[in-house]
């Protein structure tokens, strides 16, 4: 990250957040530090929420970066991205095309299953075919193929909502009930125990560089919604306490990730740790949560970069990457 600043330097920046999806405080939340760390670096900071007004405020009023801190399917879905390039506003994060792939969970675990990163044995639901094929049939086939502890969630949403660890048959059926609640599509996936490790990587030009991998342990036992946005519910450890060769693997597996799913700038890749020192991929997120109590900022710090200097030079790379974008 020792990119040469454009000159001039990208001056003035709109960092969106809230939205309407079911992740609004998060967002607005990860905004507010988003806008702060700009600003502590001399950048003029518009902090707004996307509405009816603001697509032609940017045309009316370009600025020179958009920073769509948006979580859940209002930024996350690929839609405002595409309007976004249709306009020809420099933004932060990951291509349009490549965000609906990560977003949408069984086809990101298709893609990096391909690529050979290890993830867990899953199978993919409709809300539709659940219904069609009679719950007590579909479940009995599943449990023959996944026995054992599983993990189902809404096959796209963030922030662990909608998501259930299950052990029995009666959790099962809750739990397919919990996650259409998000989502018409769900994912019923073979738990893996062991260390949850969170690794963000970072482009601001010169290539993804993985950040130290970040350690997740909850309190409670679970990484649910609460213990992801709620201080103290949850100790970190950056970096993680896991074997030098683990790291190294974990590395590998989330650069792999992302570049499989074609990933730019920012991203958060979310694995677990096996008993055997197996990494594992459990999903990507295209715009990680920024708050107070989020891996990105803990892994930022553990490198040792600021994290302001770390969002403006995103800010520029993003500016490059449009003005690459239009000389091809």
């Amino acid at each position: 990250m020792t990119r040469t600043p454009l000159d001039p330097p990208a001056q003035r920046v709109v960092v969106l957040a809230g939205g309407i999806s079911h992740e609004r405080d998060i967002s607005l939340r990860s905004g507010r530090r988003v806008a702060d760390a700009l600003a502590s670096h001399g950048l003029q900071v518009e902090l707004r929420d996307p509405d009816a007004t603001l697509l032609p405020a940017l045309l009316a009023d370009r600025p020179d970066v958009v920073w769509p801190a948006l979580h859940g399917a209002s930024g996350e879905d690929g839609a405002l991205r595409s309007l976004l390039e249709f306009l020809g506003v420099p933004y932060v994060g990951s291509r349009a095309a490549a965000t609906r792939l990560a977003w949408d969970k069984p086809a990101a675990k298709t893609l990096v299953e391909r690529a050979g990163v290890p993830t867990p044995h899953s199978i993919t639901l409709t809300r539709d075919a659940f219904r069609e094929l009679g719950a007590e049939s579909v479940l009995a086939v599943v449990r023959g193929e996944l026995p054992g502890e599983l993990a189902v969630k809404p096959a796209q949403g963030g922030s662990a909502q909608g998501v259930s660890l299950v052990a029995t048959d009666d959790e099962l059926r809750r739990a397919m009930v919990q996650a259409y609640t998000y989502c018409d599509v769900a994912i019923i996936e073979q738990r893996i125990r062991g260390t949850e490790i969170a690794i963000g990587v970072i482009d601001t030009g010169d290539g993804p560089v993985a950040l130290p991998a970040v350690e997740i342990e909850p309190l409670s036992g679970v990484y649910d919604f609460e213990a992801r946005y709620n201080a103290g519910e949850t100790r970190f450890y950056a970096p993680a306490r896991i074997a030098d060769d683990v790291a190294e693997r974990a590395t590998a597996i989330a650069l792999a990730a992302h570049q499989a799913l074609g990933l730019r700038h920012l991203s958060r890749i979310d694995l677990v740790v096996d008993g055997a020192g197996t990494p594992w991929f459990l999903e990507a997120s295209v715009m990680p949560g920024l708050t107070e109590t989020s891996t990105i900022a803990l892994a930022l710090e553990a490198a040792g970069h600021d994290v302001g200097w770390v969002y403006a030079e995103l800010a520029q790379a993003a500016i490059r990457d449009e003005v690459g974008s239009r000389k091809s």
